[in-house]
């Protein structure tokens, strides 16, 4: 005896569906009577019919069925933000009865600790923007994201251009061609640019130029919620002075020019070099773990003929890549 399935909501996956998913995951695809079991995975859209074979079904990507559920999420709470805001202007005269103490309670500069906290404001704050959105990645922070935070991610910048926004996105040149990287600027339709530069600042994200977020730390487990206007101007005129020095990547990437055989990434290398940096500070800032920098660092030497670390700064000074001639 067959038992019937019950109704059940997405976060709520029954056993079956989850087992057959996963066996769909696993196998590339299952055949329509495997799925009869359980209707809810084509219902969720976790299942769809296979282009040759329509008797049978191939699984959705994980990743794209959560962003695209969180989209939907993403706008009923959209919804309820729009509700907020016919609120607050109702309410908005009463409230100039009591703007003195109400202009006092409201905090400038928030802090804010853990990453549930810190995205929740994020969500929050770019669910009442309409305009431009500013973002600083270092690549210290872009390879680390759990799936289910980028997808988050990923639907509330999605649901910023569905209503008309721009994104703009500051990456180190570190992650120019990182796979996950490009993949997540192709999910995102609309009005979506990114920069790279050899060196950032740590990650910064402003919304409309109104509300600006900052870490604390090192992990970014605690971060600032910025709202004093002139911190949050000084912060995005900090993002366009970058953004002008900034190398295309997306949606058209430009290539970086090499100047006498020394790479664009050997130039920054010899910018820190003549500062003096050890080679550990050298691949911290510019997002490169030590070998990597050592690397770089040796075969610059080659291309210039140094035979030493002092006499390589003096023919980094002699070459002119620094100032962009040439001797």
């Amino acid at each position: 005896m067959t038992v019937p399935h019950s109704a059940h909501s997405v976060e709520e996956l029954c056993e079956a569906g989850s087992e057959l998913y996963e066996r769909a995951l696993r196998e590339g695809r299952v055949s329509g009577a495997d799925a009869e079991g359980a209707p809810c995975l084509v219902d969720f859209g976790l299942l769809r019919p296979a282009a040759e074979d329509l008797s049978r079904l191939e699984p959705v990507a994980p990743l794209v069925a959560l962003h695209r559920l969180l989209r939907r999420s993403g706008e009923r709470i959209a919804d309820e933000r729009r509700r907020e805001v016919r609120l607050a202007a109702v309410f908005e005269p009463l409230m100039r009865v009591d703007e003195r103490r109400t202009t006092a309670d409201t905090p400038v500069i928030s802090v804010l600790s853990g990453s549930e906290q810190i995205n929740q404001a994020i969500t929050e704050a770019m669910a009442h923007m309409s305009r431009e959105l500013l973002t600083i990645q270092p690549a210290t922070h872009t390879g680390e994201r759990r799936y289910t935070a980028e997808a988050i991610s990923l639907a509330r910048d999605q649901a910023l251009l569905d209503r008309g926004g721009r994104i703009r996105t500051l990456y180190q040149h570190t992650v120019r061609h990182s796979p996950t990287v490009l993949a997540r600027h192709e999910l995102l339709r609309g009005d979506v640019e990114a920069r790279s530069l050899d060196e950032l600042t740590d990650r910064l994200i402003v919304t409309d130029r109104a509300v600006a977020f900052i870490p604390v730390d090192k992990d970014g487990s605690i971060a600032l919620e910025v709202r004093h206007p002139a911190l949050v101007g000084y912060f995005a005129t900090t993002f366009d002075r970058f953004w002008r020095l900034a190398t295309p990547m997306h949606p058209e990437a430009v290539r970086q020019p090499s100047l006498r055989g020394v790479t664009p990434r050997q130039q920054a290398i010899a910018g820190l070099l003549v500062e003096g940096h050890t080679d550990a500070v050298i691949a911290e800032r510019l997002g490169l773990n030590v070998r990597t920098a050592r690397v770089h660092i040796a075969k610059l030497a080659a291309t210039l003929g140094s035979e030493s670390r002092a006499q390589l700064g003096y023919l980094i000074g002699r070459s002119g890549i620094l100032d962009g001639s040439e001797r």
